[in-house]
């Protein structure tokens, strides 16, 4: 017995160590994806998605907190990819651990569920995930570039606001996508396929249409969003809006479509304007769908129960008990 306590305490230590390695991997694959399309405000570079902050709340909302130091090391090899590290890089690498690790907590006491079957989840997911811990990580970023005098108090507010923005679409975009594909995949019938299908058709021949036409036709990315959220819940509509983010991120990068002969400050505030929008649509939108097919679910399941003990009733037997009562294990199994 001993050995076997020993082999266990040896094994959860070497689990969590893997599991952190694979945090900071997808970490700092996702910080090299998200630097594709930076964006420079006030000679600052900025990204208005910033996608390793989805990763790193969905890791630890999967995982535990005990994955910090994944969170951390990925968080220290991109800024190693950029930049020489310095004394200065401690204090991001910890902002950039500790907003996560906020979030975590905050949705942990909010009562958040992984499936995200609830408005109320959606919501927590928005203000206390998003728009609230993020501050920490935007605060502590920008204000170090005004502690080293590479950037002016005049200028804090624009930059700071670009990046507390990039942070949360980070986690309202990668995260709740991540938290889907990792929950059990449901039951998807043929014809839902065709839709899926259609639908998929729509998103690639309309989004890009709307994105890249100088007219300003984004509008029209927000009823394949509906579309989406109202078929496919969270897995539609999240990968719908991530695709429109990701594809508006570069156009504004280029200076093209919508954001065509705009000034660097007026493009970010577009770009945020419009990433929000398709987010909060997304997700909010799915969560309230998702709740009300789960209500009515229940529901039937309600009726069945009760049209079985009316039944039960009505022919002069006892009703039967819940499942896993003692009514119920007593009740003969069919046999003589």
């Amino acid at each position: 017995m001993a050995d076997v306590l020993d082999i266990r305490q040896y094994r959860s230590p070497a689990a969590t160590a893997l599991m952190s390695l694979a945090v900071a991997v997808l970490y700092y694959a996702a910080g090299r994806l998200g630097l594709m399309g930076r964006l420079v405000v006030e000679g600052v570079v900025v990204t208005p998605i910033w996608p390793p902050t989805g990763v790193a709340v969905a890791a630890l909302l999967l995982l535990g907190a005990r994955v910090w130091p994944g969170i951390a090391l990925g968080s220290f090899l991109v800024i190693a990819s950029l930049t020489t590290p310095g004394p200065t890089t401690v204090v991001t690498v910890v902002s950039n651990t500790v907003a996560p690790l906020c979030a975590f907590l905050l949705l942990t006491r909010a009562g958040f569920r992984l499936d995200m079957a609830r408005l109320r989840d959606g919501l927590s997911l928005v203000f206390l995930g998003g728009f609230g811990a993020m501050l920490i990580s935007a605060t502590a970023g920008v204000g170090l570039q005004v502690a080293k005098s590479s950037l002016d108090t005049t200028e804090f507010w624009p930059v700071w606001l670009a990046w507390w923005v990039g942070d949360t679409m980070g986690v309202l975009l990668v995260a709740p996508l991540l938290l889907v594909l990792a929950g059990p995949a449901g039951r998807f019938r043929v014809r839902r396929w065709k839709e899926a299908a259609l639908l998929g058709l729509a998103t690639l021949i309309l989004m890009p249409m709307a994105v890249l036409s100088p007219v300003g036709m984004l509008f029209l990315v927000f009823p394949l969003l509906i579309w989406a959220a109202l078929r496919f819940q969270l897995t539609g509509s999240m990968l719908c809006a991530l695709f429109a983010s990701v594809l508006a991120t570069f156009e504004a990068n280029a200076g093209r479509g919508g954001f065509l002969h705009l000034s660097d400050v007026e493009i970010m505030a577009k770009l945020q304007a419009f990433n929000g929008s398709a987010a909060l649509t997304a997700l909010l939108l799915a969560s309230v769908i998702t709740e009300q097919r789960a209500t009515r679910r229940s529901v039937r399941r309600a009726c069945r129960e009760l049209a079985e003990v009316l039944e039960h009733l009505a022919a002069g037997e006892p009703a039967p008990g819940p499942p896993g009562t003692a009514e119920s294990r007593a009740a003969p199994s069919g046999g003589p």
